[in-house]
Protein backbone atom coordinates (compact mmCIF):
# COMPACT_ATOMS: atom_id res chain seq x y z
CA UNK A 1 0.00 0.00 0.00
CA UNK A 2 1.13 3.09 -1.21
CA UNK A 3 1.50 5.97 1.99
CA UNK A 4 0.82 9.97 1.02
CA UNK A 5 1.57 13.15 3.40
CA UNK A 6 -2.44 13.82 2.05
CA UNK A 7 -4.64 12.41 -0.32
CA UNK A 8 -7.26 15.18 -2.29
CA UNK A 9 -10.42 13.06 -3.08
CA UNK A 10 -11.98 15.69 -5.93
CA UNK A 11 -10.20 17.93 -8.38
CA UNK A 12 -12.36 21.27 -8.08
CA UNK A 13 -12.42 23.60 -4.89
CA UNK A 14 -10.04 20.79 -3.25
CA UNK A 15 -7.22 21.75 -5.23
CA UNK A 16 -6.93 24.60 -3.26
CA UNK A 17 -4.79 22.14 -1.21
CA UNK A 18 -2.59 21.03 -3.69
CA UNK A 19 0.11 24.00 -2.51
CA UNK A 20 1.20 21.18 0.18
CA UNK A 21 3.00 19.80 -2.42
CA UNK A 22 5.38 22.74 -2.78
CA UNK A 23 5.99 22.24 0.77
CA UNK A 24 8.02 18.66 0.16
CA UNK A 25 5.13 17.00 0.87
CA UNK A 26 3.98 14.00 -1.46
CA UNK A 27 0.53 14.23 -2.24
CA UNK A 28 -2.44 12.26 -4.24
CA UNK A 29 -5.05 13.91 -6.15
CA UNK A 30 -8.15 12.12 -7.53
CA UNK A 31 -10.89 12.48 -9.39
CA UNK A 32 -12.74 10.74 -11.82
CA UNK A 33 -13.17 13.37 -14.35
CA UNK A 34 -11.74 16.65 -15.74
CA UNK A 35 -9.49 18.27 -13.21
CA UNK A 36 -11.34 22.06 -12.18
CA UNK A 37 -14.25 20.42 -10.77
CA UNK A 38 -17.87 22.08 -11.27
CA UNK A 39 -16.87 25.24 -11.68
CA UNK A 40 -14.44 25.16 -14.28
CA UNK A 41 -16.20 22.24 -16.06
CA UNK A 42 -20.02 22.04 -15.44
CA UNK A 43 -20.68 25.39 -13.88
CA UNK A 44 -19.38 28.84 -13.26
CA UNK A 45 -17.48 29.34 -15.93
CA UNK A 46 -18.91 28.01 -18.96
CA UNK A 47 -21.93 29.45 -18.09
CA UNK A 48 -20.65 33.38 -17.98
CA UNK A 49 -18.45 32.09 -20.99
CA UNK A 50 -21.72 31.84 -22.63
CA UNK A 51 -23.92 34.57 -20.86
CA UNK A 52 -21.27 36.96 -21.85
CA UNK A 53 -22.08 37.20 -25.42
CA UNK A 54 -26.06 37.22 -24.45
CA UNK A 55 -25.06 40.03 -22.42
CA UNK A 56 -23.86 41.66 -26.02
CA UNK A 57 -26.68 40.85 -27.53
CA UNK A 58 -29.12 42.05 -24.92
CA UNK A 59 -27.50 45.34 -25.35
CA UNK A 60 -28.63 45.98 -28.32
CA UNK A 61 -32.06 46.37 -27.23
CA UNK A 62 -31.04 49.15 -25.15
CA UNK A 63 -30.35 51.62 -28.20
CA UNK A 64 -33.54 52.55 -28.98
CA UNK A 65 -33.40 54.60 -25.35
CA UNK A 66 -29.98 56.74 -26.67
CA UNK A 67 -31.67 57.80 -30.25
CA UNK A 68 -29.62 55.18 -32.00
CA UNK A 69 -30.61 52.91 -34.33
CA UNK A 70 -29.01 49.51 -34.99
CA UNK A 71 -29.72 46.39 -37.06
CA UNK A 72 -30.93 43.68 -34.04
CA UNK A 73 -30.86 40.99 -36.13
CA UNK A 74 -27.97 39.16 -34.71
CA UNK A 75 -26.79 36.21 -36.28
CA UNK A 76 -25.35 33.72 -33.68
CA UNK A 77 -23.49 30.53 -34.91
CA UNK A 78 -24.91 29.06 -31.88
CA UNK A 79 -22.45 25.88 -32.17
CA UNK A 80 -19.64 27.52 -33.32
CA UNK A 81 -19.90 29.38 -29.69
CA UNK A 82 -20.63 26.36 -27.46
CA UNK A 83 -17.75 24.59 -29.23
CA UNK A 84 -15.16 27.35 -28.88
CA UNK A 85 -16.28 27.57 -24.97
CA UNK A 86 -15.93 23.96 -24.52
CA UNK A 87 -12.50 23.33 -25.82
CA UNK A 88 -11.40 26.70 -24.06
CA UNK A 89 -12.90 24.85 -20.73
CA UNK A 90 -11.31 21.63 -22.07
CA UNK A 91 -8.26 23.24 -22.54
CA UNK A 92 -7.74 24.86 -19.52
CA UNK A 93 -8.48 21.95 -17.98
CA UNK A 94 -5.97 19.29 -19.30
CA UNK A 95 -3.59 22.36 -18.57
CA UNK A 96 -4.13 21.60 -15.02
CA UNK A 97 -3.66 18.16 -15.20
CA UNK A 98 -0.36 18.40 -17.83
CA UNK A 99 0.86 20.74 -15.03
CA UNK A 100 0.62 18.31 -12.18
CA UNK A 101 2.51 15.32 -14.27
CA UNK A 102 5.45 17.31 -14.06
CA UNK A 103 5.58 17.58 -10.10
CA UNK A 104 7.27 14.85 -8.72
CA UNK A 105 5.23 15.38 -5.54
CA UNK A 106 2.13 14.68 -7.11
CA UNK A 107 0.18 11.59 -8.47
CA UNK A 108 -2.66 12.27 -10.35
CA UNK A 109 -5.28 9.29 -10.08
CA UNK A 110 -8.39 10.16 -13.19
CA UNK A 111 -10.22 7.24 -11.54
CA UNK A 112 -12.74 6.50 -8.90
CA UNK A 113 -11.86 6.83 -5.34
CA UNK A 114 -13.52 4.46 -2.38
CA UNK A 115 -12.71 4.04 0.89
CA UNK A 116 -12.17 0.99 1.91
CA UNK A 117 -12.14 1.39 5.66
CA UNK A 118 -11.24 4.71 8.05
CA UNK A 119 -8.11 5.79 6.37
CA UNK A 120 -7.53 3.69 3.07
CA UNK A 121 -8.97 4.60 -0.13
CA UNK A 122 -8.90 2.18 -3.21
CA UNK A 123 -8.33 3.95 -6.44
CA UNK A 124 -8.48 2.29 -9.87
CA UNK A 125 -7.38 -1.50 -7.90
CA UNK A 126 -4.87 0.37 -5.84
CA UNK A 127 -5.20 0.75 -2.25
CA UNK A 128 -3.46 3.98 -0.62
CA UNK A 129 -3.85 5.92 2.64
CA UNK A 130 -2.29 8.86 3.94
CA UNK A 131 -1.56 10.94 7.24
CA UNK A 132 -4.47 13.57 6.17
CA UNK A 133 -7.04 12.71 3.66
CA UNK A 134 -9.52 15.82 2.43
CA UNK A 135 -12.52 15.06 0.84
CA UNK A 136 -14.22 17.87 -1.78
CA UNK A 137 -16.37 15.43 -4.05
CA UNK A 138 -18.91 18.78 -4.53
CA UNK A 139 -22.08 17.74 -6.07
CA UNK A 140 -24.06 17.32 -9.00
CA UNK A 141 -27.49 17.87 -10.45
CA UNK A 142 -30.62 16.64 -8.51
CA UNK A 143 -33.43 15.19 -10.69
CA UNK A 144 -37.27 15.23 -9.10
CA UNK A 145 -39.18 12.27 -9.33
CA UNK A 146 -41.37 12.77 -12.02
CA UNK A 147 -43.09 10.14 -14.15
CA UNK A 148 -41.81 9.49 -16.96
CA UNK A 149 -38.60 12.18 -16.54
CA UNK A 150 -36.06 9.21 -16.42
CA UNK A 151 -36.76 7.65 -19.56
CA UNK A 152 -36.35 11.01 -21.43
CA UNK A 153 -33.25 12.89 -22.93
CA UNK A 154 -33.52 15.43 -20.66
CA UNK A 155 -30.73 17.96 -20.02
CA UNK A 156 -29.11 19.03 -16.56
CA UNK A 157 -26.48 21.93 -16.35
CA UNK A 158 -24.13 19.80 -17.32
CA UNK A 159 -25.47 18.90 -20.78
CA UNK A 160 -27.04 22.60 -21.05
CA UNK A 161 -23.70 23.81 -21.14
CA UNK A 162 -22.70 21.70 -24.04
CA UNK A 163 -25.20 21.43 -26.37
CA UNK A 164 -24.67 22.82 -29.97
CA UNK A 165 -28.10 22.68 -30.96
CA UNK A 166 -30.51 25.86 -30.35
CA UNK A 167 -34.25 24.52 -29.31
CA UNK A 168 -37.21 26.56 -30.56
CA UNK A 169 -38.95 25.76 -27.27
CA UNK A 170 -37.14 25.10 -24.16
CA UNK A 171 -38.61 24.32 -20.56
CA UNK A 172 -36.67 25.19 -17.74
CA UNK A 173 -37.75 22.98 -14.33
CA UNK A 174 -36.81 24.83 -11.41
CA UNK A 175 -36.55 28.35 -10.01
CA UNK A 176 -33.41 28.95 -8.76
CA UNK A 177 -30.54 30.66 -9.68
CA UNK A 178 -29.44 27.86 -12.62
CA UNK A 179 -32.52 27.43 -14.38
CA UNK A 180 -32.79 31.84 -14.67
CA UNK A 181 -28.90 31.84 -15.79
CA UNK A 182 -29.13 29.32 -18.43
CA UNK A 183 -32.60 30.21 -19.53
CA UNK A 184 -31.58 33.43 -19.91
CA UNK A 185 -28.68 32.69 -22.38
CA UNK A 186 -30.84 30.15 -24.41
CA UNK A 187 -33.65 32.95 -24.78
CA UNK A 188 -31.13 35.44 -25.81
CA UNK A 189 -29.86 33.26 -28.35
CA UNK A 190 -33.10 32.54 -30.23
CA UNK A 191 -35.11 29.83 -27.70
CA UNK A 192 -38.65 30.11 -26.70
CA UNK A 193 -38.39 29.64 -22.67
CA UNK A 194 -40.88 28.42 -20.68
CA UNK A 195 -39.96 28.01 -16.85
CA UNK A 196 -42.13 26.02 -14.23
CA UNK A 197 -41.44 27.34 -10.67
CA UNK A 198 -42.89 25.11 -8.30
CA UNK A 199 -43.38 28.48 -5.51
CA UNK A 200 -41.88 30.95 -6.11
CA UNK A 201 -38.76 32.23 -8.48
CA UNK A 202 -35.07 32.82 -6.50
CA UNK A 203 -36.75 31.25 -2.87
CA UNK A 204 -33.86 31.98 -0.91
CA UNK A 205 -33.55 35.75 -1.87
CA UNK A 206 -34.96 38.73 -0.19
CA UNK A 207 -38.68 38.48 -1.67
CA UNK A 208 -38.24 42.53 -2.90
CA UNK A 209 -35.03 41.99 -4.53
CA UNK A 210 -36.97 38.73 -6.11
CA UNK A 211 -39.88 39.77 -6.91
CA UNK A 212 -37.78 42.97 -8.88
CA UNK A 213 -35.81 40.56 -10.66
CA UNK A 214 -38.67 38.65 -11.73
CA UNK A 215 -40.15 41.96 -13.44
CA UNK A 216 -36.81 41.60 -15.47
CA UNK A 217 -36.68 37.98 -16.13
CA UNK A 218 -40.08 38.06 -17.52
CA UNK A 219 -39.01 39.92 -20.65
CA UNK A 220 -36.42 36.69 -21.83
CA UNK A 221 -39.28 34.05 -21.39
CA UNK A 222 -42.28 32.52 -20.25
CA UNK A 223 -42.98 32.03 -15.97
CA UNK A 224 -45.54 29.63 -15.25
CA UNK A 225 -45.46 30.02 -11.47
CA UNK A 226 -47.13 27.84 -8.20
CA UNK A 227 -47.13 24.74 -10.66
CA UNK A 228 -45.23 21.65 -10.87
CA UNK A 229 -44.60 18.98 -13.99
CA UNK A 230 -47.00 15.76 -13.01
CA UNK A 231 -45.78 13.03 -16.21
CA UNK A 232 -43.19 14.13 -18.59
CA UNK A 233 -42.92 11.74 -21.93
CA UNK A 234 -40.71 12.20 -25.36
CA UNK A 235 -41.83 11.07 -28.62
CA UNK A 236 -38.57 11.17 -30.38
CA UNK A 237 -38.45 14.87 -31.42
CA UNK A 238 -40.31 16.16 -28.46
CA UNK A 239 -41.20 16.63 -25.15
CA UNK A 240 -44.45 16.32 -23.05
CA UNK A 241 -45.05 17.89 -20.30
CA UNK A 242 -48.29 17.88 -18.52
CA UNK A 243 -48.68 19.96 -15.51
CA UNK A 244 -50.52 19.68 -11.85
CA UNK A 245 -52.66 22.74 -13.15
CA UNK A 246 -53.84 20.67 -16.41
CA UNK A 247 -51.60 22.78 -18.83
CA UNK A 248 -49.61 20.94 -20.96
CA UNK A 249 -46.44 22.13 -22.66
CA UNK A 250 -44.29 20.86 -25.76
CA UNK A 251 -40.93 21.89 -26.32
CA UNK A 252 -37.70 20.68 -27.88
CA UNK A 253 -35.71 20.79 -24.94
CA UNK A 254 -36.10 20.51 -21.28
CA UNK A 255 -33.73 21.53 -18.56
CA UNK A 256 -33.90 20.01 -14.70
CA UNK A 257 -32.72 22.68 -12.85
CA UNK A 258 -33.99 21.46 -9.26
CA UNK A 259 -31.03 21.95 -7.27
CA UNK A 260 -27.97 19.67 -6.29
CA UNK A 261 -26.97 16.21 -3.88
CA UNK A 262 -23.82 15.70 -2.46
CA UNK A 263 -21.49 13.40 -4.16
CA UNK A 264 -20.90 11.03 -0.68
CA UNK A 265 -22.83 8.23 -1.82
CA UNK A 266 -20.03 6.52 -4.59
CA UNK A 267 -17.17 7.12 -1.53
CA UNK A 268 -17.81 3.86 0.25
CA UNK A 269 -18.40 5.89 3.20
CA UNK A 270 -20.08 2.82 4.38
CA UNK A 271 -16.74 1.12 5.00
CA UNK A 272 -15.66 3.59 7.24
CA UNK A 273 -16.36 5.74 10.47
CA UNK A 274 -17.66 8.86 8.89
CA UNK A 275 -20.89 9.88 9.67
CA UNK A 276 -23.55 11.78 7.11
CA UNK A 277 -26.65 13.85 7.82
CA UNK A 278 -29.93 12.72 6.27
CA UNK A 279 -29.31 14.45 3.14
CA UNK A 280 -26.31 13.16 2.92
CA UNK A 281 -23.42 15.28 3.64
CA UNK A 282 -20.34 14.30 4.94
CA UNK A 283 -20.85 15.84 8.96
CA UNK A 284 -17.91 18.11 10.11
CA UNK A 285 -17.21 19.96 13.18
CA UNK A 286 -16.32 23.72 13.37
CA UNK A 287 -12.16 22.82 12.07
CA UNK A 288 -13.86 20.63 8.98
CA UNK A 289 -13.24 17.31 10.48
CA UNK A 290 -15.48 14.39 10.16
CA UNK A 291 -15.70 12.08 12.38
CA UNK A 292 -12.94 9.79 11.32
CA UNK A 293 -9.63 11.79 13.01
CA UNK A 294 -7.23 12.89 9.53
CA UNK A 295 -9.79 12.93 7.40
CA UNK A 296 -11.73 16.44 6.15
CA UNK A 297 -13.98 17.57 3.89
CA UNK A 298 -14.85 20.60 2.07
CA UNK A 299 -17.16 22.28 0.05
CA UNK A 300 -20.67 21.23 -1.78
CA UNK A 301 -20.33 17.49 0.24
CA UNK A 302 -20.40 19.12 3.16
CA UNK A 303 -23.02 21.05 2.46
CA UNK A 304 -22.34 24.65 4.35
CA UNK A 305 -22.50 27.17 1.37
CA UNK A 306 -22.66 26.06 -2.53
CA UNK A 307 -20.53 28.67 -4.09
CA UNK A 308 -16.98 28.04 -5.52
CA UNK A 309 -15.61 30.83 -3.52
CA UNK A 310 -16.67 29.61 -0.34
CA UNK A 311 -15.32 25.93 -0.33
CA UNK A 312 -11.89 28.15 -1.84
CA UNK A 313 -12.41 30.01 1.70
CA UNK A 314 -12.55 26.42 3.26
CA UNK A 315 -9.55 25.03 1.40
CA UNK A 316 -7.24 28.20 2.21
CA UNK A 317 -8.50 27.66 5.89
CA UNK A 318 -7.23 24.37 5.89
CA UNK A 319 -3.86 24.80 4.57
CA UNK A 320 -3.50 27.59 6.55
CA UNK A 321 -4.18 25.90 10.01
CA UNK A 322 -2.36 22.50 9.11
CA UNK A 323 0.14 23.23 7.09
CA UNK A 324 1.40 26.70 7.22
CA UNK A 325 1.20 28.18 10.17
CA UNK A 326 -0.18 25.15 12.35
CA UNK A 327 -2.87 25.89 14.71
CA UNK A 328 -6.20 25.03 15.92
CA UNK A 329 -8.38 28.04 15.62
CA UNK A 330 -11.79 27.08 14.26
CA UNK A 331 -13.46 28.16 10.85
CA UNK A 332 -14.99 31.66 11.27
CA UNK A 333 -16.97 32.47 7.92
CA UNK A 334 -17.39 36.10 6.98
CA UNK A 335 -21.02 37.04 6.04
CA UNK A 336 -21.35 34.81 2.27
CA UNK A 337 -21.92 36.83 -0.61
CA UNK A 338 -23.44 35.90 -3.34
CA UNK A 339 -24.94 36.49 -7.03
CA UNK A 340 -26.79 35.22 -9.72
CA UNK A 341 -25.81 36.12 -13.42
CA UNK A 342 -29.13 36.24 -14.88
CA UNK A 343 -31.17 39.35 -16.15
CA UNK A 344 -31.31 41.25 -14.17
CA UNK A 345 -27.81 40.64 -12.46
CA UNK A 346 -28.20 39.88 -8.70
CA UNK A 347 -25.56 40.35 -5.55
CA UNK A 348 -26.15 39.81 -2.19
CA UNK A 349 -24.42 39.56 1.27
CA UNK A 350 -25.86 39.07 5.29
CA UNK A 351 -29.43 39.14 5.93
CA UNK A 352 -32.87 39.22 4.41
CA UNK A 353 -35.28 40.84 5.30
CA UNK A 354 -37.64 38.01 6.17
CA UNK A 355 -34.83 36.51 8.12
CA UNK A 356 -34.57 39.39 10.07
CA UNK A 357 -38.24 39.32 11.10
CA UNK A 358 -38.40 35.79 11.40
CA UNK A 359 -35.72 36.17 14.31
CA UNK A 360 -37.00 38.87 15.97
CA UNK A 361 -34.33 41.59 15.30
CA UNK A 362 -35.56 45.27 15.27
CA UNK A 363 -33.88 47.06 12.03
CA UNK A 364 -34.66 49.99 9.60
CA UNK A 365 -34.01 49.57 5.50
CA UNK A 366 -33.19 52.24 2.82
CA UNK A 367 -34.93 51.00 -0.94
CA UNK A 368 -33.47 53.08 -3.74
CA UNK A 369 -34.48 51.73 -7.74
CA UNK A 370 -31.42 52.43 -10.06
CA UNK A 371 -33.51 55.28 -11.88
CA UNK A 372 -33.16 57.52 -8.68
CA UNK A 373 -29.52 57.96 -9.69
CA UNK A 374 -27.45 59.81 -12.23
CA UNK A 375 -25.91 56.48 -13.52
CA UNK A 376 -28.42 54.76 -13.34
CA UNK A 377 -31.50 57.16 -14.01
CA UNK A 378 -30.41 59.85 -16.60
CA UNK A 379 -27.33 58.14 -17.97
CA UNK A 380 -28.60 54.31 -18.68
CA UNK A 381 -32.01 55.01 -18.37
CA UNK A 382 -32.53 51.86 -16.37
CA UNK A 383 -36.34 50.61 -15.74
CA UNK A 384 -35.17 47.65 -13.72
CA UNK A 385 -32.94 47.65 -11.02
CA UNK A 386 -32.99 48.63 -7.05
CA UNK A 387 -30.31 48.66 -3.92
CA UNK A 388 -32.02 47.41 -0.52
CA UNK A 389 -29.64 48.05 2.65
CA UNK A 390 -31.03 46.26 5.77
CA UNK A 391 -29.03 48.01 8.88
CA UNK A 392 -29.86 47.16 13.00
CA UNK A 393 -31.30 49.48 14.95
CA UNK A 394 -29.44 48.76 18.44
CA UNK A 395 -26.10 49.94 16.84
CA UNK A 396 -26.84 51.32 13.17
CA UNK A 397 -24.12 48.46 11.70
CA UNK A 398 -25.26 46.70 8.45
CA UNK A 399 -26.62 43.94 8.43
CA UNK A 400 -27.59 43.05 5.00
CA UNK A 401 -26.98 43.92 1.84
CA UNK A 402 -29.11 43.70 -1.41
CA UNK A 403 -28.91 44.61 -5.20
CA UNK A 404 -30.52 43.54 -8.32
CA UNK A 405 -30.09 45.14 -12.02
CA UNK A 406 -27.18 45.97 -13.90
CA UNK A 407 -23.42 44.94 -12.24
CA UNK A 408 -25.36 43.92 -9.08
CA UNK A 409 -22.50 40.91 -8.93
CA UNK A 410 -19.67 43.48 -9.02
CA UNK A 411 -21.62 46.68 -6.91
CA UNK A 412 -22.20 44.28 -4.22
CA UNK A 413 -18.58 44.38 -3.15
CA UNK A 414 -18.86 48.07 -2.06
CA UNK A 415 -21.31 46.86 0.99
CA UNK A 416 -19.18 43.91 2.05
CA UNK A 417 -16.65 45.31 3.67
CA UNK A 418 -18.90 47.31 5.75
CA UNK A 419 -20.53 44.15 6.87
CA UNK A 420 -17.29 42.55 7.62
CA UNK A 421 -15.60 45.21 9.94
CA UNK A 422 -19.31 45.53 11.81
CA UNK A 423 -20.02 49.25 9.78
CA UNK A 424 -22.27 51.86 10.55
CA UNK A 425 -24.75 53.51 7.91
CA UNK A 426 -22.74 56.42 9.26
CA UNK A 427 -19.82 54.87 8.17
CA UNK A 428 -21.54 54.46 4.41
CA UNK A 429 -22.81 58.14 4.84
CA UNK A 430 -19.45 59.39 5.78
CA UNK A 431 -17.37 57.92 2.66
CA UNK A 432 -17.42 60.29 -0.54
CA UNK A 433 -19.01 58.45 -3.89
CA UNK A 434 -17.62 59.39 -7.49
CA UNK A 435 -19.67 61.38 -9.21
CA UNK A 436 -21.73 60.07 -11.11
CA UNK A 437 -20.41 56.31 -10.71
CA UNK A 438 -22.97 54.34 -10.26
CA UNK A 439 -22.42 53.15 -6.56
CA UNK A 440 -24.15 56.70 -5.48
CA UNK A 441 -27.33 54.22 -5.93
CA UNK A 442 -25.94 52.61 -2.61
CA UNK A 443 -25.06 56.18 -1.30
CA UNK A 444 -28.80 56.69 -2.16
CA UNK A 445 -30.16 53.81 -0.59
CA UNK A 446 -27.84 55.05 2.43
CA UNK A 447 -29.61 58.32 2.35
CA UNK A 448 -33.23 57.01 2.45
CA UNK A 449 -31.93 54.59 5.37
CA UNK A 450 -31.27 57.29 7.51
CA UNK A 451 -34.66 58.74 6.78
CA UNK A 452 -36.73 55.74 8.08
CA UNK A 453 -34.59 55.09 11.57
Amino acid sequence: MENYDAIIIGGGGGLKLRPIANMGKKIAIIDKEDLGGTCLNRGCIPSKMLIHPAEMIDELNEFAKHNMKVDTDVEVDFAALVERVTNSISGTSNSIAEAYSKNPNIDFYNAEARFVSDKVIDVDGKQITAEKIFVATGSRPSIPAIEGLAETPYMTSREALRNTKLPKKMVVIGGGYIGMELGYFYSIMGADVHYLVRSVVLRSEDREIADEFLRGAKEHGTMHLEVSPKKVSHDGDEFKIELDNGEVLIADALLVATGVVPNSDSLGIESTSIELTEKGYIKVDDHLKTTVDGVYALGDVVGNYFFRHSVNFEGEYLLRVLYENPSNEPIEYPSMPHAVFGHPQIGGVGKTEEELKSEGTDYFKGVNKYQESAMGGDVLQSDVGLVKLLFAKEDRKLLGAHIVGKEAATMIHICIPFINTGGTLEDMLNMIYVHPAFPEVIRNAARKAKQNI
